[in-house]
């Protein structure tokens, strides 16, 4: 039987079990599914390197996105509020549209 110990998306089990399979989860305590949703997230974005074409790399990206939404709620705060924030930085630091490389900053 294979063991997994890692946070699944919430119809994982419906799906094994509609696969003729059964499995054990369990509901964790908020400070759990933070720390289980940061593992999941460097999970994602390992396997959005090893992406091996552009396909792949957006299915990862979603699933990135997708533990970003759930981050924000457990740490309290709504998606648009999380877009409000990104927007103002956009804002006053800008975005990276136009691909801009830092080399270095000459602070005489």
């Amino acid at each position: 039987m294979p063991v997994y110990n890692k946070l699944v998306r919430d119809l994982i089990p419906e799906v094994i079990q509609s696969n003729g399979k059964n499995c054990r989860t369990k509901i964790l305590n908020t400070e759990e599914y933070i720390n289980e949703l940061n593992i999941k997230l460097n999970e994602e974005i390992e396997e959005y390197h090893k992406a091996i074409n552009d396909q792949s790399a957006l299915e990862e990206l979603a699933d990135i996105l997708e533990v970003i939404r759930a981050l924000a709620e457990a740490k309290g705060t709504s998606w648009q509020e999380l877009e409000n924030i990104r927007a103002r930085k956009a804002d006053s630091r800008g975005v990276f549209k136009d691909r801009v490389f830092l080399i270095d900053v000459d602070d005489a």
